[in-house]
């Protein structure tokens, strides 16, 4: 498997670059079953943290933008110099961070805050475990939440 920028590649994509001319669509047969946009301060600093939660990379748009999938999840990193870094028209800017955060899923979340200690992230909170499973909240390097959770085994 290819690495780019610490982060492996998803098979069969491509790395774009703007003045190389127009990208392949490597999604245009099958859309994933979501897609979000996390607004990152460096998207080569996000890369490694990603790559840690098993994210592999789809596209890379030179270096204010990045697509990575986990599975049915695609996500758009888009930094500095992105349209959706630009001024609201009430002139509200946008940045990261927040609470609302999607939730990677795995058996046991101990292999995988090792992993992210790994690359340097940031904790928000310890393993909380509750009826449901264990949880925690750890933030990519720009202070987006991502929730690490591993259901009960009740």
């Amino acid at each position: 498997m290819a690495i780019v920028g610490g982060m492996p590649v998803r098979s069969g994509s491509a790395i774009f670059h703007p003045f190389r001319g127009a990208h392949p669509d490597p999604l245009a047969k099958e859309r994933p079953m979501a897609t979000l946009r996390y607004i990152v301060d460096d998207v080569d600093a996000a890369l490694p943290f990603y790559a840690a939660l098993g994210f592999e990379l789809v596209e890379r748009w030179g270096p204010p933008f990045a697509m990575i999938a986990k599975g049915d999840l695609t996500l758009w990193l888009s930094g500095p110099g992105t349209s959706a870094r630009r001024p609201m028209p009430d002139g509200a800017e946008p940045v990261p961070g927040g609470w609302n955060r999607f939730v990677v899923e795995v058996d046991d979340v101990g292999p995988t805050l090792e992993a992210l200690r790994a690359v340097g992230a940031r904790f928000r909170n310890e393993p909380i475990s509750g009826p449901g499973g264990t949880q925690v909240v750890v933030e990519d390097p720009s202070g987006n939440p991502v929730e690490v959770f591993a259901p009960g085994r009740g």
